[in-house]
């Protein structure tokens, strides 16, 4: 048997080490000439072809990547750099012209978008080379009640690369796991309930989920308006943050981007060092959340929280006010409460009838429903029923139970709306930040949360409320749990993205540049569907 160490081997280019390569080591190589963007295109479509038939991350490769890469580096030679990311691939899951976006499902495979989504254009606009499409779990997690993370009927199963007999989360899984597996240095997944964060944490990466309205959806297929964000993928903040720079602001196609223009910041300038966590004071959340955190890996986040108090900072206890209302005993949930206070009532209407609007846009489809999509998916036995697929166990009862929610009345998707918001938002992570040990002295600010779940409630509070958040990786857990890695997540309340970038940046500095874990391939010939995590 082929040591896996050899397998996944990151080659050199032009004798240039690209393990661990970050955006500025990329782009000064490619101004000294090291390498030219034709070469790293084509150093990066080699590795696709090396990892993807293991690993599954890429669902579509850009028929044109060749081409623009040239192009790329003509404006190069003459001088002419259009941003930060000028010849750098990336991959993401928005639409694209030449490449077909499909949320992982059959039905919409030939189907033509009308534009690039607007976060295409800011990327192209910023120089970077739209590589292709990642892989991811189809219909975002909302197929079926029981399924595979990163598992689709168009690209089958995206794989951990730590572990790969093992879930690598979702559902922007395959965005995850290309930037974890040295496929690309960035890329671009979206997240309405904890699908950038979780995938991030366990592949051993920086995500950002940005505020609800600071980067654009438009040619994103939607789930929820309310919810859904677009972010990077990354492997140390800096990356993450140039990620985040180029595609945030105003777009007049996305209401939600309407106040971007008044809280977008130059995120550089907000990355800091260890020295900076001197007096600084961070609540940790318990009820339920850091009680919930398995107790193999407290270890490691006891250890890392006394490397932040030796370094001057304050770790104190805090709870969401709001945790028996909107956190779960048993951890991540979301269709657990009545219709009139449900983040799935929210959600359900908002992919209906966000769907619909979207399909409408399209060329070359007859699909233009969720009855459609469902429709498709009975007549080509494509999921529909339990033991179509084994990627879905349970067919497509969540799609098919969705289509009800078109009859909800106005009046309870708005009080559901409402109710979730007030709960995690107000009585949530707002409350959760001010800190009062003793009503008698006046409340305290804290800096940010901490948050040790790597799939778990803390997350799912911030993707209610439509709050920042971002990970940086912690650690690996043990053989026996498999081998992946875990995070620490840092929240705040809206628009405070500089603020957590300064924070993930100066722990990250106090952990040191080895910090982040190498994956092991571990289980590399694996070919089961991980239906559970």
């Amino acid at each position: 048997m082929e040591d896996p160490k050899e397998i996944f081997a990151l080659k050199p280019l032009n004798g240039v080490d690209m393990e661990e390569i970050t955006v500025a080591e990329i782009q000064r190589h490619l101004t000294t000439g090291s390498f030219t963007s034709s070469e790293l295109t084509e150093w990066t479509l080699n590795r696709i072809e090396q990892t993807n038939s293991y690993l599954g991350s890429v669902i579509e490769v850009n028929p044109d990547a060749a081409a623009i890469a040239a192009t790329l580096d003509a404006e190069r030679e003459q001088g002419n750099l259009s941003g930060p990311l000028h010849g750098i691939p990336v991959l993401n899951m928005a639409t694209a012209d030449k490449m077909q976006t499909t949320a992982g499902c059959r039905a919409l495979i030939g189907s033509v978008v009308p534009r690039d989504a607007h976060i295409v254009h800011l990327l192209r606009s910023s120089g970077a080379l739209i590589l292709g499409h990642a892989g991811m779990s189809e219909w975002a997690s909302i197929r079926g009640s029981l399924e595979s993370m990163g598992y689709s009927a168009r690209g089958g199963q995206v794989r951990n690369p730590y572990n790969l007999s093992m879930s690598a989360w979702g559902s922007s899984s395959g965005s995850a796991v290309a930037v974890a597996a040295g496929i690309v240095v960035l890329a671009y997944g979206t997240e309405t309930d904890t699908s950038i964060i979780s995938p991030a944490n366990y592949a051993g990466l920086v995500g950002i989920k940005p505020t609800v309205g600071l980067t654009s959806r438009t040619g994103v297929i939607p789930c929820s308006e309310s919810l859904d964000s677009v972010g990077p993928f990354g492997r140390c903040v800096r990356d993450a943050v140039v990620g985040l720079q180029v595609i945030v602001g105003v777009d007049e196609r996305d209401r939600y981007t309407a106040e971007a223009a008044e809280h977008v910041r130059d995120y550089e300038k907000c990355l800091a060092s260890k020295e900076s966590l001197k007096g600084a004071v961070f609540g940790l959340p318990m009820k339920r959340v850091w009680e919930n955190v398995d107790k193999a890996i407290r270890p490691r986040f006891e250890e890392l929280f006394q490397m932040i108090r030796d370094a001057g900072a304050q770790i104190v206890e805090v709870d969401f006010p709001c945790w028996e209302a909107m956190i779960d005993e048993s951890g991540w949930a979301w269709n657990n409460r009545p219709e009139h206070q449900s983040e799935y009532l929210v959600c359900g209407v908002e992919f209906y009838h966000g769907l619909r609007a979207y399909l409408k846009e399209l060329k070359n489809t007859s699909i233009r429903s969720l009855e459609d999509v469902v429709a498709y998916n009975i007549e080509h036995h494509d999921g529909a029923a339990p033991g179509d697929d084994p990627g879905f166990p349970s067919g497509q009862d969540l799609l098919a139970k969705l289509i009800s929610k078109k009859e909800v009345k106005e009046e309870t998707y708005q009080a559901a709306l409402k109710y979730i918001r007030e709960q995690t938002r107000q009585n949530g992570i707002d409350a959760a930040l001010t800190y009062q040990p003793d009503p008698s002295k006046p409340a305290i600010q804290l800096d940010a949360l901490l948050l040790a779940d790597r799939a778990g409630p803390g997350q799912q509070l911030a993707a209610q409320a439509g709050y920042p958040i971002i990970t940086i990786p912690v650690g690996v857990d043990s053989d026996e749990m498999g081998g992946r890695p875990f995070g620490l997540s840092f929240q705040h309340t809206a628009w405070s993205e500089g603020t957590l970038i300064k924070w993930a940046s100066a722990v990250e500095d106090l952990l040191g540049p080895e910090n982040r874990p190498r994956p092991m391939y571990r289980e590399h010939l694996a070919t089961n569907i991980p239906i559970l995590p």
